[in-house]
């Protein structure tokens, strides 16, 4: 049997449910892929070998008939496990011990997925780049010497690297979408609400979304319908694109011109460019659209992120000052100057943005832009300029997504490809709200006919100096 770790969800599923192939097996496959690499790749807080197993044994004694049965993956480490302990990245969580699984994990259970670990982090989802002090910063694993991403930044690399076959992360304003297409990953978001927060530690509770990091969009889908909440009902022209055929011929794709294309670096605008003409020689119909004003998006997303999240964690403050990260720390402590007022005009302004973009997709089926304007940018850079601006690294990668999590809407990112330097690029698309199974189903068509796919690292980078100490030692912060 070839390396189970590099075929795809379907396949194992097919092969466990035929016999050829037992869940410990492939449970057992990831886990040595896992421990061997974490000391390196630090996509993991903490794996959970024993339980892991032994669930996979449960499994195969109960049936593989569950949707995910026997199918192994991760989650970020601020979904509450009772088996493992929950950190969210912080040393200031070190005695929380939850009394119950997550939600979102307990219906994966009920699949039959198995649970590996918990990913590493920006600590406290407060970042896009996936900086972590305690545990140390997930390297990409296309190019070690560059950002993953973040701040769901391990769940992306232990996809990527084969230790997981799919992770969950979470969305405040492109948390999922940046790393998966930093890392060359499928990213989904789906619609606000679909995949459940309920134990989960939150960041800001007016724009947190759950999300999934997949090799595809057929993946994303299998594990979508497991783990989403109540289906909403749907009928006629708003029937899913799953319902309906999934080609690109006859899809009204809206590419918003101007700022868009023209803030993404030049590789990038191209890869897209190309893209549309293929999509058009497909079929598909190319509708030029204007995107809402997004002057004061990011100012309104900032205004609500840290009031939300000071009111979250300002106990915690008081009692654990010195344990959080100190770019953490001074960032909640920002959120108790924020005014009322300026948190009401913000949530107005969310409402505003929300009608406009559900307006615009009226016309449309899909809106198409990039999902990035730059490509992993290398672990120590600060500032990248776009259009001749210098804006902050943390800016410019969430330059594109964070409107998304305002609004609510679903989105989707998918690798296009490698730039000159090897380093992938991702499209994103954004769906109506509650047409999730239509986006992947989008997004699945344009894998099938060669304009999106995984991107696989190679597998035999060196290791970079000065990295943190193994896992086993830094689990030391979190014993029982």
């Amino acid at each position: 049997m070839s390396d189970l770790t590099r075929l795809s969800l379907r396949t194992l599923r097919r092969l466990m449910i035929s016999g050829e192939v037992r869940p410990e097996d492939v449970v057992a496959a990831f886990l040595v892929r896992a421990e061997a690499r974490n000391s390196r790749d630090l996509s993991y807080i903490s794996i959970g070998a024993e339980e892991a197993l032994a669930c996979a044994g449960r499994v195969e004694q109960a049936g593989t008939s569950g949707r995910l049965a026997g199918i192994p993956f991760s989650c970020k480490d601020v979904f509450d496990t009772v088996t493992l302990p929950t950190t969210a990245g912080s040393r200031a969580m070190q005695d929380y011990r939850p009394a119950r699984d997550a939600q979102a994990l307990a219906r994966l259970r009920v699949s039959g997925a198995i649970l590996l670990g918990k990913n590493n982090l920006h600590e406290f989802c407060y970042g896009i780049t996936g900086a972590n002090p305690t545990f140390g910063t997930p390297a990409n694993p296309h190019d070690r010497h560059r950002l993953a991403g973040g701040s769901s930044s391990g769940s992306a690399v232990a996809v990527t690297n084969r230790t997981a076959m799919f992770a969950l992360g979470t969305d405040t304003g492109g948390s999922v979408r940046v790393p998966a297409s930093l890392c060359g990953l499928v990213g989904f978001k789906p619609t606000r609400g679909q995949i459940s927060l309920k134990g989960v530690v939150p960041f800001c509770w007016s724009l947190d979304h759950a999300g999934i990091l997949t090799r595809s969009c057929g993946d994303a889908a299998d594990v979508f319908l497991a783990v989403r909440e109540a289906q909403q009902a749907v009928s006629g022209a708003n029937a899913d694109h799953s319902e309906r055929g999934n080609s690109l011929h006859g899809l009204r794709i809206g590419v918003p011109r101007g700022a868009y294309l023209d803030n993404a670096a030049s590789d990038i605008a191209a890869s897209v460019h190309h893209l549309i003409a293929e999509c058009r020689r497909l079929g598909a119909q190319i509708v030029d659209v204007v995107m809402p004003d997004d002057t004061h998006v990011r100012t309104a997303s900032l205004a609500v992120q840290l009031v939300e999240a000071f009111a979250w964690h300002r106990t915690n403050l008081q009692r654990r000052f010195d344990l959080y990260g100190e770019d953490v720390r001074e960032g909640l402590l920002q959120g108790q100057f924020i005014l009322a007022e300026h948190y009401v005009q913000a949530l107005r302004l969310i409402a505003v943005k929300q009608a406009e973009v559900s307006e615009l997709l009226k016309d449309v089926d899909v809106l198409m832009t990039p999902t990035t304007p730059v490509v992993a940018p290398p672990l120590d850079q600060k500032q990248v300029t776009l259009a001749g601006v210098v804006v902050p690294i943390g800016n410019a990668l969430s330059h594109f997504t964070c409107l998304f999590n305002l609004t609510g809407h679903p989105a989707l990112t998918v690798p296009i490809g490698r730039n000159g330097d090897g380093l992938p690029m991702g499209m994103q698309l954004i769906g109506k709200h509650y047409r999730d199974m239509k986006l992947l189903a989008i997004g699945a068509a344009l894998e099938r006919v060669g304009l999106a796919g995984w991107i696989e690292p190679n597998d035999e980078m060196d290791d970079s100096p000065g990295m943190p100490p193994p896992l086993a030692e830094r689990r030391e912060l979190y014993a029982h």
